[in-house]
């Protein structure tokens, strides 16, 4: 399974306020098939399999130019481990583990 972590910022909007476009893109991921999103306060942590994961990323990359963007940044970093399972949870259970 994926880990990405990924930043949208619409360019051009006419605004400094982008909570609207953050909010249109939880929907949007809301309907996408096979993965499981978290919203953070700086990115948006989606998980799954790897073709899955890149279908919701183009999904909410696309999203903000119907909104009227004039430009769009998208920032991805992916974990994608495959020797074992792995899940944003796995991993923060690890480390907590490992303070106590």
């Amino acid at each position: 399974m994926a880990i990405a972590e990924v930043t949208v910022i619409p360019i051009g909007t006419g605004s400094t306020s982008l909570s609207p476009y953050v909010a249109d893109l939880q929907r949007i991921l809301k309907e996408q098939k096979g993965i499981k999103y978290t919203l953070t306060s700086m990115s948006t942590i989606i998980e799954g399999p790897l073709d899955e994961v890149f279908a919701a990323i183009r999904a909410i990359h696309e999203a903000p130019f119907q909104s009227d963007a004039q430009r769009v940044s998208t920032s991805i970093k992916i974990d994608d481990r495959r020797d074992k399972e792995s899940s944003s949870e796995q991993k923060l259970r690890s480390v907590l583990e490992k303070l106590q």
